[in-house]
């Protein structure tokens, strides 16, 4: 019995098993991943790029989560703005650009590298793209509610995306969000993010929906696997699952409702 484990892992056999997965041609693909979960990769996260955008083809799209976490007020549980040590912090955090580096990994690092790449523009919650799609994904990210309605997700879940998490688990799948927002009684939170208006830097708020710790979304992710919602292979030594977004959103969206109904009502 061969070890796939032992195999080169290359651009082309990273292609092949994914294609095995079934990661379809002229697809729009969202990828969350963690490229050390593979072992080692010959040519590292552009070979990761490289299969994907072979197996959609010139007709498909990629896009990754580029966020900014670091770009967010480091005292936030502090309204006041005459803190002399507080103004000196928030004065130090990064407006966001086009080009600001992401700490969301690896591959996401890597397409913010390639020429012709598109990113959307949220301070936090941006995400870029390559293909044709792109444009069309990335354009006219809103302040409020990042991961909701009119976002760059909403519009992946228009198009039919595919989900595709390699190596990591559904705790960095960001469709549960998405699918979260559309629920009546989901979690918020604040968002606070310095930015230009005019000439003028200035402190903005923005609601969105609130973040999962750990709670529900990895049990989520295996009630859609046992509903036969993601089909899942080893590749090298990283787990990757692969899943269309909209069944995979509509059944969060249901069990969503219910669990967060059964926390409200338990409260």
């Amino acid at each position: 019995m061969s070890d796939i484990s032992a195999k080169s892992i290359d651009a082309r056999f990273l292609e092949q098993e994914l294609r095995i997965l079934g990661v379809p041609r002229g697809a729009v693909v969202v990828v969350h991943s963690s490229l050390s979960a593979f072992g080692a990769v010959e040519g590292g996260a552009q070979a990761v790029i490289d299969a994907v955008l072979c197996c959609v083809g010139d007709a498909g799209t990629l896009v990754v989560p580029t966020f900014t976490p670091q770009v967010s007020d480091p005292h936030p549980q502090s309204r006041a703005f005459d803190d002399p040590l507080a103004d000196e912090a928030r004065r130090n955090v990064s407006l966001f650009r086009d080009d600001l580096p992401t700490p969301m990994g690896a591959v996401p690092s890597a397409i913010l590298s390639r020429p012709g790449r598109l990113r959307s523009d949220h301070p936090q919650a941006s995400v870029a793209a390559l293909g044709v799609r792109a444009r069309e994904i990335t354009v006219d990210h809103p302040l409020v509610y990042a991961l909701g309605k009119n976002s760059p997700f909403d519009r992946m879940y228009g198009l039919g995306t595919y989900i595709l998490l390699l190596g990591v688990g559904h705790n960095r799948n960001s469709f549960l969000h998405y699918a979260e927002s559309l629920t009546p009684r989901h979690r918020t939170k604040l968002r606070r993010f310095p930015a230009l208006v005019g000439r003028d830097r200035l402190w903005m708020e923005a609601p969105d929906v609130g973040d999962d710790n750990g709670v529900y979304f990895p049990q989520l992710g295996a009630e859609a696997d046992a509903a036969g919602l993601i089909r899942s292979k080893t590749i090298g030594s990283a787990r990757c699952q692969l899943m269309e977004s909209v069944p995979f959103v509509d059944f969060a969206k249901a069990r969503l409702d219910e669990l967060l109904g059964n926390r409200n009502e338990g409260s």
